[in-house]
């Protein structure tokens, strides 16, 4: 049974005396369900305890959903986890020494030096006990509240909301006039391309059937958009629409938004309590990341790269009022999306490479179109930097976004345990090292980014928007539709009479 997600998220509970002080941050962290045999994130408390001034500004500017001070508790609270540990070690060495001396009186018959020494073995046992669960506990609500801290911010995005956003480019031919007669929805009923009414009566507002030309429009796209990826030496893949909450957090999506009051923003499926919590997925990237979880690549296998086709579910779609007019704000859509997984030195080329991917297909489709630099507050918990490309909708009267790509750096990487092996550095003819790279087994985590290659019903809204043909008496007649989509057009290139290719 499906329900928008409306469970409360429980919090981690605090098990020792040791945590009872910070009761007021741990109310905060979310209490992690962690899927099967994948480990807890591996979050780098070191860099936080060390930048902490740097990550707070960086989480005011983001606008994240911290409590007040998280950052700075973080901090202390990592203090107290080394002093915590170091006892701990301690009291097992001891421990170790201890049975070392009770073998050792065994083998000498010192009964008294014996019991002296079970007795200290015993008081050991129950200060490792208490330690260990000390340990556990702040370690516990550690994690929970340092995965609340957003990915850094790459110096270059502009500060602020999402007006602030910088235009980098404005590409494609010049916008046609704003003009209400070129409103996709009364296109589409006119030319019988759209059911909103059914929909509604299935399933709700925001939900729709697209009709006829519109239908084969959908999968028009979808195979173009493939197409160019794999041009570009992507591997296709389709996705499962349902993933585990725990990847979805891992990703950085929330169950809510952070608004004053937050919205809910998947789709929950009841489970058995037994089970794994399921939702809809809000965007492929989040199977397409799950993935590879757990998983270690060769460096000279990277970068990789995917496309995903899948479904997109949003709960929170059309909420507020805003953008909710027919097919630009909806609970369900097709998009293919772009991801790829590479080394911690490639990932700001990669994204170059995707944004390049995505200005071809729009350039193909003849749409006006700009590329935006987004601001601090839109890049949510996982991105490093993200570009939207906005494309011109004169029906609406206003640039509306159809794609974006973010570089979500290791913040991904480290929650899902995505790792790669570094080639070992070139050796001289007698076998020694040419490179002061470090040979250390820990393994580097790879960078993860994420690239909408086509929204479907956002394109066809610019599509039928900046292509609608009227008659003289301003009754639309025909819709021109780009020659680069002609090749994957499965039904008769013109059956009703309405599509003229350009």
């Amino acid at each position: 049974m499906l329900s928008r997600c409306s469970r409360p998220i429980s919090w981690a509970p605090l098990i020792s005396s040791t945590t009872k002080r910070c009761r007021q941050y741990s109310s905060k962290a979310p209490h992690l369900r962690s899927s099967p045999a994948l480990p807890d994130p591996r979050i780098d408390y070191r860099i936080i305890a060390e930048n902490v001034v740097k990550k707070s500004n960086n989480a005011i500017n983001r606008k994240a959903p911290l409590p007040a001070g998280a950052i700075d508790h973080v901090a202390r609270m990592y203090t107290e986890y080394k002093r915590l540990l170091n006892d701990l070690n301690a009291k097992r060495n001891a421990r170790s020494i201890v049975g070392e001396n009770i073998r050792r009186a065994s083998d000498k018959g010192d009964a008294e030096a014996k019991q002296t020494a079970l007795a200290e073995a015993t008081r050991l046992k129950t200060e490792v006990n208490q330690l260990e669960a000390d340990v556990g506990a702040v370690e516990a609500e550690l994690l929970a509240l340092a995965l609340t801290i957003p990915n850094d911010t790459h110096p270059e995005s502009p500060l602020g909301p999402e007006s602030a956003a910088v235009t980098l480019d404005t590409c494609g031919p010049s916008p046609i006039p704003a003009d209400p007669q070129r409103d996709h929805v009364a296109i589409c009923k006119k030319l019988n391309l759209l059911d909103l009414e059914s929909a509604s009566t299935v399933t709700g507002s925001s939900w729709y059937y697209l009709l006829n030309e519109a239908a084969l429009l959908e999968i028009a796209l979808t195979n173009y958009a493939m197409s160019v990826a794999l041009k570009r030496g992507f591997t296709p893949i389709t996705t499962p629409d349902v993933v585990r909450s725990d990847i979805a957090n891992r990703c950085g999506f929330l169950p809510r938004d952070n608004s004053d009051v937050p919205l809910q923003q998947t789709y929950s499926l009841h489970t058995p309590p037994a089970s794994p919590e399921l939702v809809l997925s809000g965007t492929s990237e989040i199977p397409l990341a799950g993935m590879f979880a757990n998983k270690i690549f060769q460096s000279s296998a990277l970068p990789y790269r995917g496309v995903g086709l899948g479904h997109s579910f949003r709960a929170e779609a059309g909420a507020r009022g805003a953008d909710t007019r027919g097919l630009y704000r909806v609970h369900q859509f097709t998009k293919v999306e772009l991801f790829a997984v590479t080394t911690d030195a490639e990932s700001e080329t990669m994204m170059t490479e995707m944004v390049e991917i995505q200005k071809s297909i729009l350039d193909g489709l003849g749409l006006p179109y700009r590329v935006l630099d987004m601001p601090t507050e839109e890049l949510g918990a996982s991105a490093y930097r993200k570009f939207d490309m906005e494309v011109w909708m004169p029906g609406r009267g206003s640039w509306g976004e159809v794609t974006s790509v973010s570089n979500c750096t290791d913040y991904q990487a480290r929650r899902l345990h995505i790792r790669y092996r570094r080639q070992p550095p070139p050796q001289d003819t007698d076998g020694a090292i040419q490179s002061t790279m470090s040979t250390t087994t820990a393994l580097p985590f790879a960078h993860t980014l994420n690239g909408t290659a086509v929204a479907v019903p956002r394109l066809i809204i610019a599509l039928l928007e900046n292509g609608a043909v009227f008659d003289d008496r301003g009754e639309v007649t025909k819709i021109r539709l780009p020659e680069n989509l002609k090749p994957f057009w499965i039904g008769p290139q013109n059956g009703r009479g309405i599509l003229e290719w350009v």
